[in-house]
Order: structure tokens, then sequence, then C-alpha cells
């Protein structure tokens, strides 16, 4: 537990549920569009469905960290996460300019 008035590792966890929540609606939609741009999507789809199954799972870590850190006065960025998801988000962005330009 900490003492955290502000709640700052609860509001850390609510963002990172939303970007994997953002995550997933993107698989769902490249999904939907298997049928027109053919199976090219389905490395957008990988992309997409494994950067939210990475925050699904490093999620509680995450928490469990952030707490402890606040409690003990001290508390490091997660710069990896970060830095995966901002790569997750580029190569995303770089085949779907692929797919679109390759149909």
């Amino acid at each position: 537990m900490h003492g955290d008035i502000g709640l700052q590792p609860e509001r850390t966890n609510l963002a990172w549920g939303r970007t994997m929540m953002a995550l997933v609606t993107a698989s769902a939609i490249f999904l939907r569009w298997l049928p027109h741009h053919g199976f090219p999507i389905l490395a957008l789809f990988a992309v997409s469905a494994s950067a939210a199954a990475a925050i699904y799972i490093t999620q509680r870590n995450r928490y469990s960290t952030s707490s402890h850190g606040i409690s003990n006065e001290k508390v490091n960025p997660e710069i990896g996460a970060v830095l995966w998801t901002a790569f997750a988000g580029v190569v995303l962005g770089a085949l779907g300019i692929a797919v679109v330009l390759a149909n």
C-alpha cells in the first residue's frame, strides 16, 4: 500500500489500460480489413495484439513497482515500457503505409 493522496499509481494504471484497449480495438479493425487488403494485414494485427498482450502481462508488476516506489519515495520511470509502446506505434504506422501502398 502507498500513501499517495493523488493515487498516481492508479491513474497510471488506468492510462496503460486505455492504451491496451486502444491496441485491442485496432487489432479488431485490422481483422475487418483482412478481406480487402489480404494477408499482409495480419502483420498489423500481430504487432498491435502483441503490444496489447505485453501491456497486459506487465501491468501488475508495473503497478506494484510504482506503488512501492512511492512508499519508498523513489520512483524510477518505466522507460522500457514506454519505448516498447512507441516502437510498436512506429512499426504499426510503417506497416500500415506499406500495406496500403501495396494494394
